[in-house]
């Protein structure tokens, strides 16, 4: 299927683009200051069509640290993530918006090439010597972020985010993990805005099952607070787990256009996994690149896989494919050729690299 070149607004070049962004890379790499008032429409028309609050920096109000925002949420308001309220002047934390589900083992999940398990880390870390055929993995699907990505492949979380439920308690969640339930793994949406509630829920769940194998898995954007980050990479680090880091973008100006957020606080983040919680086998930190057409190009999959390198060249990178979805489904998806031209420039750097999602490449 061939797809229509789109002029773009700025530079009036025939390029690649979505329509809803009405912007190219270049012109948002290199003229940040036209480009991102073209995108910032569009986040906040996406954000509107959700009743989702805007950013939230004012100066009165209570300051919320959970995330990468620092929301100052003004009486009776919520802050950016949909979770946190100002209630009389107190801040309410609506957590345990989520919906779960059971996964049977070996999942989908990006990081399964090197997970334990598919077997890595046994027998300290996983119940078979190869795939962990006959388990499950408690998948738990957060329904808030703190992004608001106009490609997302899961914005049906906003859903969640408005209706403020299914809720569960910490305690609710940890009784859904049983004997044949080898890992946690939380998603979404994004664990970072309510990662007090995956941390609460995990020590509770491993202390229930103290003497066997219980894995603490994230996949995140990587936002949240240091200091829970800490919290929850120690759960993971121990129980054999894997953190997955999406890092869409390296350009910070071109991360804020498809985000309508600062990338500082996740690589940030990243560095500080890397510096103290790597483990080789399983490995304990992933990383990911969505491929997305038009936008996320070779040049940013070298500069990431630069940085991964810089922190340490073992450390898997997973390159995947893009499906067209919310506010950039006019894009196709991913060719073969780009996926290729990414792949190769991200193996110069790192030694652990694979594609994923290869049956999307057109």
């Amino acid at each position: 299927m061939k797809y229509m070149l789109i002029k773009c607004k700025i530079c009036n070049e025939e390029k690649l683009i979505s329509k809803y962004i009405g912007a190219c890379s270049d012109c948002i790499r290199n003229k940040p200051d036209e480009a991102l008032k073209i995108v910032e429409k569009v986040h906040i028309e996406s954000r509107k069509a959700f009743n989702l609050p805007l950013k939230k920096k004012g100066k009165k109000g209570i300051k919320c640290g959970i995330c990468v925002h620092e929301c100052v949420i003004p009486e009776g308001e919520y802050g950016f993530c949909g979770v946190r309220k100002n209630e009389n002047g107190k801040l309410v934390s609506y957590e345990g918006i989520l919906e779960y589900y059971y996964d049977p083992l070996p999942t989908n999940c990006v990081a399964e090439s090197w997970c334990a398990a598919t077997g890595a880390g046994y027998p300290r870390y996983s119940y078979n010597a190869g795939v962990e055929y006959g388990y499950k993995n408690l998948a738990v699907f957060y329904g808030a972020c703190s992004y608001n990505c106009l490609f997302c492949q899961n914005w049906t979380f906003k859903e969640l985010t408005i209706r403020k439920k299914p809720r569960y308690s910490p305690e609710e969640l940890a009784s859904k993990v049983d004997d044949k339930t080898a890992c946690i793994c939380y998603f979404g949406g994004d664990p970072s805005v309510q990662i007090v509630h995956a941390i609460k829920t995990s020590e509770i769940a491993l202390e229930r099952n103290k003497g066997r194998i219980l894995r603490i898995c994230f996949e995140s954007n990587g936002t949240m607070n240091k200091n829970l980050l800490k919290r929850a990479a120690e759960l993971s680090y121990e129980s054999g787990g894997t953190i997955k880091f999406d890092l869409k973008a390296f350009d910070e100006n071109l991360h804020y256009a498809l985000t309508y957020t600062t990338n500082r606080r996740t690589f940030e983040n990243f560095e500080f996994l890397a510096e103290n919680f790597w483990r080789k086998n399983p490995p304990s930190i992933v990383a990911s690149t969505l491929l997305v057409p038009g936008y996320v190009d070779e040049k940013e999959v070298e500069a990431i896989a630069k940085f991964i390198s810089s922190l340490n060249d073992e450390i898997p990178y997973a390159l995947l494919a893009f499906y067209p979805h919310f506010y950039m489904r006019d894009l196709p998806t991913t060719s073969k050729e780009h996926a290729y031209r990414c792949y190769k420039v991200a193996k110069k750097y790192l030694k652990n690299v694979r594609l994923g999602n290869i049956h999307l490449l057109s």
